[in-house]
């Protein structure tokens, strides 16, 4: 018998085990007696006759009419035991089916308990330990669903009751519950912080077995969190460097190097790009057959000045209670590089002066995109005739060696007002011979430099640095983000600058060491367990389409035809088969645990590898620090960030793996291909509004709240709609594969449950547009659907919660 897992058959209601007439019990055919249809003279007639057949002779001793006596009183004996046998019999058989009813109940269910295994790996006993911690929603229902999320969520959280109960409470109980409060918050699932998590648990690890490579990665973040080995070094490694450099005029000795070789070499060895930034990508206007080719994108730079966009004027500026604190920074930054306190205002000055005349020409990504000003494409040659105060072709062959640069290459431009600008303001400060010996545009670039290698300098630098950022905050003003971000950044994003150290020190290893730590999340999905996922979910998610209303045929024919061309591309890096060829590629790299200063400008040096290296990969790299799919023509790129524990493992029960990464990943992909349901199906507004109201009734919020906007019922829509796909595709897994393991003793679809009731509303850029968090759709899943585990019932409101189903 194959084994069909607790949890996940109906549950057989316990007045099936009691007769009831109207259920139409009946004997089974193999039980029923037929009723003799011929006379007894015939009967024994036909007796004799039968007998005679066999050899049989009548018994000694009695004569033919005591026989036929005898026969006469057995029939009517046999004519009237029928009914009695009948009745015996019949109640026998419902006797039985009764039986095996009670046996099916009790015993095989106690036998599915028994058979689904433990797991027992070491990512399931930490599971086991985190799930303890975790809200159980089949517990404590009337608490655990009375929160809520969006914009009017604060203070509503998962075990906080709305209704006001706990306030009523002792002082110490209520001490008790908001700290249990706060380990189920701890407890709750966030996918970039999870993923953090993950890479900073593999590089803390002291595996000692593992490659050279991974060892050297290890060994660079553990130089990162060194901050001690830093401060004992001070700015000593950043001024050699900048002797390294030619000197610079802030300190007196300064050799007058060429504008255009210095900045070549920052693109080169450091990774600094001061008056423009730099990209690799693909340019949209590109037809299919093109779409594998890859362009060098130049946009306008990170200004250190905070500057802030002004509508009216359609200008960047900077105001002046921002200029202040901004100008007391930069005097103190070059106090900490040693300059002389006579001329440090005269430099600061020009290099506030320099900065602000670059930012006038610097717009937001909005105001570009109206202007259509984004992928301007033209030759390396047109450019330097429209900015000849750079040496484009050298400095773009310096940022990407050794990939082969010609003038008749081409490169898409996002701000090519900016970089005209640009060119015109440096070409002024050039020609300045009052300021020849000044070098405002040298000083400038290293200004810039040090804020490249800030991760990596005495904490006085980003000392200063983050007090300059609480000011800013406190001001009120903020500098705007303005400049392009690409589908594809190289750093993978930036964090502020007051982050917890550890998490700066994943990202600066994931910068350098990318490869490795892909190669070691390859490893963990490399079972399969993943693309299998992949399918059954998707399998799943086009029959739950084809199933809604649509307003017209015509629409559904359009959406199942976008939905059934995606192709789902797992990204996995396919270029390092084993460590032997991990441990080749950084076999040039030398770590020394008490020196990231060194350390970090190896990493700027693997940095520009691998900027270079994409400008002719066929694939879009390896985006780790991805956590959602996204689209690339009819690809659906699935990056690896999003299986990794605790949200997913191959180890795991599929039952927990299916309940939090299969519903991320649904709703992901419904975000992805259905923006615009809302106006396309009728069911969107039907179960939006239907789970709404469910949640109106459990809290008692019927008379105040209002109805919700169209916006946020296609967002519950969406969510519900997620964790029913998910649940169907791990139906559909069992299945093909009717044996499951299981965590803490959980029947299986309440592991399911469980595990899902961990993603909170944050794991969701668009939070913001659902009104409650969606473990609460575990309550509107369980109001119809006899799979779960245990009545979801809050005593308060069972009689109107137990009539709602969406």
């Amino acid at each position: 018998m194959s084994e069909t897992p607790k949890g996940l058959e109906p549950q057989l209601s316990s007045s099936s085990s009691q007769p009831e007439p109207e259920r139409g019990l009946h004997p089974s055919a193999l039980f029923q007696l037929h009723l003799p249809t011929q006379e007894p003279a015939e009967a024994n007639h036909q007796q004799q006759q039968q007998q005679t057949e066999l050899g049989l002779q009548p018994l000694p001793g009695t004569n033919v009419e005591q026989q036929q006596a005898d026969e006469r009183t057995k029939t009517a004996w046999i004519k009237y035991q029928c009914p009695l046998s009948l009745f015996i019999l019949g109640f026998c058989s419902c006797a039985a089916i009764l039986g095996m009813t009670y046996y099916l109940h009790h015993f095989l269910h106690k036998n599915q308990a028994a058979v689904v295994t433990p797991c027992s790996s070491p990512a399931c006993q930490r599971a086991s330990a985190h799930l303890s911690m975790a809200a159980d929603p089949f517990t404590h229902p009337c608490d655990y669903f009375m929160f809520s999320c969006g914009p009017d969520s604060e203070g509503h959280h998962r075990g906080q009751n709305m209704q006001g109960h706990q306030r009523a409470k002792s002082r110490g109980r209520q001490s008790k519950t908001r700290e249990d409060r706060h380990v189920k918050e701890k407890s709750t699932l966030d996918r970039k912080t999870e993923l953090f998590q993950y890479i900073r648990e593999i590089l803390e690890s002291n595996d000692s077995l593992t490659s050279s490579a991974v060892q050297k990665a290890k060994s660079f973040y553990r130089s990162c969190l060194d901050t001690r080995s830093l401060d004992t070094a001070g700015v000593e490694p950043f001024l050699t460097l900048i002797q390294k450099l030619g000197g610079w005029p802030v300190s007196g000795q300064w050799n007058q190097t060429d504008f255009n070789v210095t900045l070549s070499v920052l693109m080169r060895d450091y990774a600094t790009f001061p008056f423009f930034n730099l990209y690799v990508g693909k340019d949209p206007n590109d037809n299919a057959s093109m779409m594998t080719k890859r362009y060098i994108e130049i946009d306008q730079p990170d200004l250190l000045i905070p500057i802030e966009w002004n509508s009216k004027t359609q200008k960047s500026q900077a105001r002046t209670e921002t200029l202040r604190p901004f100008l007391a920074s930069c005097q103190r930054y070059l106090a900490l590089l040693g300059a002389p306190a006579s001329n440090n205002m005269i430099h600061v000055g020009m290099f506030i002066s320099l900065s602000s005349e670059l930012a006038v020409a610097a717009t937001p990504l909005s105001h570009r995109m109206a202007k259509g000003q984004l992928y301007q494409r033209m030759t390396i040659k047109e450019l330097q005739h429209k900015a000849p105060a750079v040496d484009w072709l050298g400095c773009l062959q310096a940022a990407f060696h050794p990939q082969p640069l010609m003038e008749d290459d081409h490169v898409l431009l996002h701000n090519l007002p900016y970089i005209v600008q640009m060119s015109r303001t440096i070409a002024k400060w050039l020609t300045r011979h009052e300021l020849s010996n000044s070098g405002p545009l040298h000083t400038f670039m290293v200004l810039n430099l040090l804020h490249t290698l800030m991760p990596a300098l005495d904490s006085r630098i980003s000392d200063t640095a983050n007090n300059l950022s609480e000011t800013l905050g406190h001001t009120g003003v903020r500098q705007h983000n303005l400049h392009f971000q690409n589908t594809f950044t190289v750093d993978g994003g930036a964090l502020h600058q007051a982050a917890p150290r550890w998490k700066r020190c994943v990202l600066e290893t994931e910068r350098g060491f990318h490869r490795v730590l892909a190669y070691l999340f390859r490893e963990n999905i490399s079972g399969g367990e993943a693309e299998e996922m992949i399918y059954d979910i998707l399998s799943s998610l086009k029959s739950q389409v084809h199933q809604l209303k649509w307003t017209d045929d015509e629409t559904l024919e359009f959406v199942m035809k976008k939905v059934k061309s995606i192709t789902p591309r797992l990204v996995t890096t396919k270029e390092i088969s084993n460590e032997a060829e991990l441990d080749l590629l950084f076999s040039q790299v030398s770590v020394r645990v008490q020196s990231f200063f060194s350390n970090y400008l190896q990493l700027l040096s693997l940095w520009q590898k691998r900027r270079s290296k994409l400008l002719n990969e066929q694939n879009d790299g390896t985006d780790i620090l991805s956590v959602s799919p996204s689209l690339l023509g009819n690809d659906l790129i699935i990056p690896m960030g999003m299986f990794i524990p605790p949200l997913f493992h191959p180890t795991y029960p599929r039952a927990m793996n299916y309940g939090v990464v299969g519903f991320l990943f649904a709703k992901d992909v419904l975000h992805l291909l259905l923006p615009e349901i809302y106006s396309q199906s009728e069911s969107v507004r039907a179960v939006g509004e239907c789970v709404w109201s469910h949640y109106l009734t459990v809290t008692g919020k019927e008379k105040s709240a209002l109805p919700l906007p169209a916006a946020q019922q296609q967002e519950v829509w969406l969510q519900y709609s997620a964790l029913q796909i998910a649940l169907k595709a791990y139906k559909e897994s069992l299945t093909k594969q009717p044996a499951d393991t299981s965590v803490s003793g959980f029947s299986l679809t309440r592991l399911f449950f469980m595990s899902f009731s961990q993603v909170n509303c944050h794991t969701d850029p668009d939070h913001h547009l659902m009104p409650l968090e969606p473990s609460f759709l575990i309550s509107a899943i369980c109001a119809k659907s006899r799979l779960c585990p245990t009545n979801l019932e809050c005593p308060k409101t069972t009689q109107r919660y137990l009539a709602l189903g969406c």
